[in-house]
């Protein structure tokens, strides 16, 4: 066989290999990476409407305004913005107002760097943001109501 035919054959192995391994990376990585982010906000969501009272224990300690109004608008965002990532719905957009509230929640609720669990929070919190912006620069993947509505 010539050196061509084998260069051939290889050129086909690694297009099929890619392919799958493209298909992979772009439909079940990224649903996966959604459905990991969106679960810490839609358990802290909830988390919130089962303790209403400590959560604005929490926010007014902080020295927030309006701690009830606070409240709502924390469990609106995780929990609504937490089923909209994990449904891969205006993902972009979505990701980026979780970038935005984690940021502000870290430097809001976790900055107190003399306390080590604290400073664990804030650095978790900015991970979590860094994540989100991937998904905003990326987008949802393969499986994902955005991709859903890109193919009709």
């Amino acid at each position: 066989m010539s050196q061509i035919a084998y260069a051939s054959e290889d050129l086909a192995e690694n297009a099929a290999r890619s392919t799958a391994q493209d298909t992979f990376l772009t439909r079940y990585v990224p649903v996966a990476g959604r459905a990991l982010m969106a679960a810490i906000f839609l358990l802290s969501g909830v988390n919130k409407l089962a303790a209403p009272g400590a959560t604005v224990g929490y926010i007014q300690a902080v020295g927030l305004p309006l701690p009830q109004v606070a409240l709502a608008a924390a469990v609106l965002i995780e929990i609504v913005g937490g089923l909209f990532l994990l449904a891969g719905y205006r993902t972009q957009l979505v990701a980026l107002l979780l970038a935005g509230f984690t940021i502000a929640t870290a430097l809001g609720f976790h900055a107190d760097f003399a306390d080590q669990n604290q400073t664990i929070h804030f650095l978790k919190n900015l991970a979590m943001a860094g994540g989100l912006l991937q998904v905003v620069a990326f987008g949802a993947g393969g499986y994902s109501l955005d991709a859903r509505q890109v193919r009709r």
